[in-house]
């Protein structure tokens, strides 16, 4: 079992647990994942590690309350233990010899993208950071890509927090502005994913996305997370889950990911009237 030491709400729909697994924590890296059961008759899901502490024994994961199996995880707190908790899962992302990096974050992905960015800020390289959100109360991690970074660009979708616009808007005035990055990072929705790639192969600038948001079993077993990279098949939870986004097929990858939406609908329904039992 595995215990519960923290959790906080970072906004109304993303939740933050730190979770005691030393084991974990000892071999963890920045781009790996593990795999949690909240229950003993819990579903398996994959959730990529957005911190962790050696010394303190602890893995932090943050998620997005979408489907059954995270409305069931939010219902636990701390004091409480995860049945499973499985990992480090997945290949780590790779920092060494970087310089200077922009690493981009969009939405919940900003929980992913973080702890590459305090790795490579630990490592000495100069990071800028853009993150993107739909509006100024799904805002998350701001001070924590502050201590990390030596420029942080906030977009939100509406306007009502930092700069109206999407991350590329930003990206592309700091590569106009001069900068010159070894490595773009872009971690969120596919969609961002791949019109960040589109702009960075316009200026020739190598660029990494992670395909975590298609992995389903998390072991390469169901073929979920299986998309085509340089005219290759790959599987995002054995292979990566980081890529060149210069070679990802995002159409397909997207295209794939509509397959389940009408079970993660039955599955979030079911859950949710399973709770209202159990409220009353």
């Amino acid at each position: 079992m595995y215990k519960i030491v923290r959790k906080k709400e970072l906004n109304p729909t993303v939740t933050l647990m730190e979770i005691e697994a030393p084991l974990i924590a000892k071999k963890a890296e920045p781009g790996q994942f593990i795999i949690f059961r909240a229950k003993e008759d819990s579903e398996r899901v994959p959730l990529t590690i957005a911190d962790f502490d050696r010394e303190k024994g602890t893995v932090t994961i943050i998620f997005q309350i979408v489907g059954g199996a995270t409305i069931e995880l939010n219902t636990l707190n701390e004091g409480d233990s995860l049945h499973d908790f499985v990992g480090p899962l997945g290949q780590p992302s790779e920092t060494d010899g970087l310089k200077k990096v922009a690493v981009v974050g969009g939405g919940v992905g900003c929980a992913i993208a973080y702890p590459i960015a305090k790795k490579l800020h630990n490592l000495g390289c100069e990071v800028h950071s853009i993150v993107g959100f739909r509006n100024k109360d799904l805002v998350i991690l701001e001070d924590e890509f502050k201590a990390v970074s030596s420029q942080l660009r906030i977009m939100t979708d509406d306007g009502s927090y930092g700069t109206k616009g999407l991350v590329t808007n930003a990206l592309e005035e700091l590569i106009k502005e001069g900068n010159q990055y070894d490595e773009v990072i872009a971690i969120g929705p596919v969609i961002m994913m791949k019109f960040v790639a589109q702009l960075t192969k316009k200026y020739d600038i190598k660029t990494i996305v992670s395909m975590n948001p298609i992995m389903i079993d998390g072991t390469g077993m169901c073929g979920g997370c299986r998309l085509t990279v340089g005219g290759e098949t790959k599987f995002a939870c054995v292979d990566g889950p980081d890529f060149d986004g210069h070679l990802v097929d995002f159409d397909e990858a997207m295209h794939r990911g509509t397959m389940y939406k009408e079970f993660e609908t039955h599955a979030r329904e079911a859950s949710c009237n399973l709770l209202n039992k159990e409220v009353k």
